[in-house]
């Protein structure tokens, strides 16, 4: 398996998510610059955080019109993994392939901190390595992370469990029912704020962000060793 790991004028996490998933975990994985049109040979698309064309329009707005859009959505259509955290996110959501928006946060200000999650669905393919309802630790750092939704869009995330990660011990930037992840309905397409890259060992504070990346191996990749290497 081959991760395109997607980088835009001014994505600053894009070597945090190259280092996850092919030093930690040990998978093949290259940067791919946004003007480029194609994607083939790749197997699933990283999405790093940043600030994508300086976030001078919308956060993701403009990265939404990348020339690499379509064959990431083509990418998205084949039921290939696609991963978005921060200002992924907020490209995934601003380019269709997840409903919702991102906003300012409620307190107008920029939030950097280790941040405590609960994992509302653990029967996805980016969390099946995690149990139902696990608390774990992963850092934030987001300026427009409030996640927003109309009452349609709430109940239908509701009703088809797309809601992945909630925000607990505190909302950091006052999303909607503490939204902190959430899928698309195929169960290919997942978006973050907080950074599951930035938790991968011990050392760091945290190898929270493990498991997700186990996770997506272990369930997108028809035959896979395992993962010895990493300890979940």
């Amino acid at each position: 398996m081959k991760f395109a790991v997607i980088q835009f004028p001014g994505s600053n996490c894009d070597f945090d998510l190259l280092w996850a998933i092919r030093d930690i975990m040990g998978v093949e994985a290259e940067f791919v610059w946004h003007d480029e049109r194609s994607l083939t040979g790749f197997d699933g698309v990283l999405i790093p955080g940043g600030f994508s064309y300086g976030d001078y329009l919308r956060c993701g707005a403009i990265a939404s019109f990348s020339n690499i859009m379509p064959e990431i959505k083509r990418l998205a259509s084949e039921g290939k993994p696609i991963f978005g955290t921060c200002n992924g996110f907020q490209i995934l959501v601003e380019s269709g392939l997840l409903p919702g928006v991102l906003i300012r946060n409620d307190s107008l200000k920029f939030v950097s901190k280790w941040q405590a999650l609960q994992v509302e669905n653990n029967k996805t393919k980016f969390t099946s390595e995690y149990t139902k309802n696990e608390l774990i630790h992963l850092p934030i750092a987001h300026g427009e992370g409030q996640y927003v939704a109309d009452e349609d869009i709430l109940a239908d995330l509701k009703a088809n469990n797309q809601i992945v990660f909630s925000y607990v011990e505190g909302n950091p930037n006052g999303s909607i029912e503490n939204i902190a992840g959430i899928i698309n309905k195929t169960g290919n397409v997942l978006g973050m704020m907080p950074h599951p890259e930035r938790a991968m060992e011990k050392l760091l504070g945290s190898n929270d962000g493990v498991k997700m990346f186990a996770s997506i191996l272990k369930n997108f990749v028809e035959k896979i060793e395992p993962i010895d290497r990493v300890k979940l």
